[in-house]
């Protein structure tokens, strides 16, 4: 199991073909585009499906996600959002690894690029 220091040391960057929005209130829209074979026929004949997948979110998530950039690890943007938002201070780490975590291996927005 990795240490307190390895996990809080962790770099995540996002992933280079991941289209996303960014609206002027600072919250993070994901564009997953639609292009599976039968959404394609549906859309030839004429049914309006939406080219894209949109999932927005909070302001949290959306404050944790700009922070990604390849160059700060997780300490520093735990320190950052505790900063903007100081009533996340309770499980703060414990919440941001899990959201990191979901990100990365269920959704593949981001990797970890010091593992």
């Amino acid at each position: 199991m990795e240490s307190n220091e390895e996990v809080l040391g962790l770099i995540f960057k996002v992933n280079e073909d991941l289209l996303y929005e960014v609206s002027d209130q600072g919250l993070v829209t994901i564009l997953i585009k639609q292009e599976h074979w039968i959404q394609r026929s549906i859309r030839r004949i004429g049914f309006n499906i939406p080219m894209y997948k949109r999932t927005t979110f909070d302001a949290y998530a959306s404050f944790v996600f700009l922070q990604i950039d390849g160059v700060r690890n997780v300490q520093e943007i735990g320190a950052l959002l505790e900063e903007k938002y100081v009533e996340t201070s309770e499980y703060l780490y414990e919440r941001l690894l899990l959201f990191l975590n979901h990100i990365e291996v269920n959704d593949q927005y981001i990797h970890a690029i010091n593992k």
